[in-house]
């Protein structure tokens, strides 16, 4: 019995071990071109040139992911900015269902994790890339898009931007030099009170300093932020593959065989239990390519694609960071919509590729 368990516990540290050598270089690739993009790359620009067809729009959104390399961990602070940048709901939830797994890190990694399968490869990014410009298409219908935001993210909408004090004054119709207290004249838009003036333009160089672009910010700011993000980014997706890589140890020698099986060589049912993996692991997208390989003898083609086209999309962590922009039900939503259309596309690969 105790040699037996010596065992498993030889071979659950073995594979730890395996996962871990594999997905490293992948993921300090991953966070070093992240952070050589943001250097380089001037996102207001680029974003000039997207489409303002709904579903086209939704399909740029999508590939803009390929310029951005960044996982389920950086799209979502990304996808908040470009909201509040003005572009439209279908380009920013193209980008942030996309992004993770429409980037050329993450394709090198299944790449160098299923060569012999390259057919996985294949369908992964085209699945991902067809399932983030549906549901980008269906946000569109949402003509505002304010009801499903956060209520600070939606005050944030450019839309949205005006005085509520002159609000008030349209409304009730009081000329404010009727009101105490003292005033600048002659300004283009009224008179201003004069303490309030103050208060808004520093309010305004705070903003404005706060909001400058990455690249127009001084090099030395612009080289320790650069770094501090690295790093950041390093400690948080490291940690989570360290966790990641021993749940894949622990479940491959733990679980029953028989049960693997059981799940993994059913059409239907490996495909429902590699989904609830996927969301439960919350594993990055860079290296969980190394994640599904390991399950890659017992489960069938269609479900190894549900955990890498659904993970990067909806998992705990990532549904917590869309909670700080969308509210609970906008966030049902793009689950829903992610996990039936993943299901829909991995069932046709099960039932009639496989």
């Amino acid at each position: 019995m105790q040699s037996t368990l010596t065992n498993q516990l030889n071979n659950a540290f073995t594979l730890f071990l395996s996962l871990l050598v594999e997905a490293i270089p992948f993921l300090l690739l991953g966070v070093l071109f992240s952070g050589l993009l943001l250097w380089f790359i001037d996102e207001r620009k680029l974003l000039l040139y997207v489409p303002r067809h709904p579903l086209l729009g939704a399909l740029a959104g999508s590939l803009i992911g390929f310029l951005f390399p960044v996982c389920e961990c950086g799209n979502v602070p990304v996808a908040r900015r470009l909201l509040i940048q003005g572009v439209s709901a279908p380009v920013a939830i193209g980008f942030l269902l996309a992004a993770p797994t429409i980037n050329p890190i993450v394709i090198w990694a299944t790449w160098t994790a299923f060569r012999d399968q390259p057919e996985i490869v294949v369908f992964r990014v085209v699945f991902s890339l067809t399932i983030a410009t549906i549901i980008g298409w269906i946000f569109s219908v949402q003509s505002d898009l304010r009801p499903l935001l956060q209520p600070a993210i939606a005050r944030a909408l450019p839309q949205l931007k005006s005085h509520p004090a002159e609000k008030e004054l349209v409304e009730t119709n009081i000329s404010p030099l009727l009101q105490s207290g003292t005033f600048f004249l002659g300004q283009p838009g009224g008179p201003v009170r004069l303490e309030s003036a103050w208060e808004e333009v520093a309010a305004k160089q705070k903003q404005e300093l706060m909001a400058a672009p990455f690249f127009r910010r001084p090099s030395q700011d612009r080289l320790r932020l650069l770094l501090d993000s690295m790093v950041q980014e390093l400690r948080e997706l490291g940690g989570v593959l360290v966790l990641g890589s021993a749940i894949a140890a622990i479940v491959q020698v733990a679980a029953p065989r028989e049960l693997i099986l059981s799940l993994g060589q059913g059409p239907i049912s490996s495909i429902v239990a590699m989904l609830i993996l996927a969301s439960v692991v919350s594993i990055c997208s860079t290296v969980d390519s190394f994640f599904a390989l390991s399950f890659a003898a017992t489960f069938t083609s269609g479900s190894l694609l549900a955990f890498l086209v659904f993970g990067p999309m909806i998992d705990l962590k990532g549904i917590g960071l869309m909670l700080s922009i969308f509210q609970p039900r906008a966030v049902l939503y793009l689950m829903v919509l992610a996990a039936q259309l993943t299901f829909l596309f991995t069932l046709a690969v099960n039932l009639y590729i496989s």
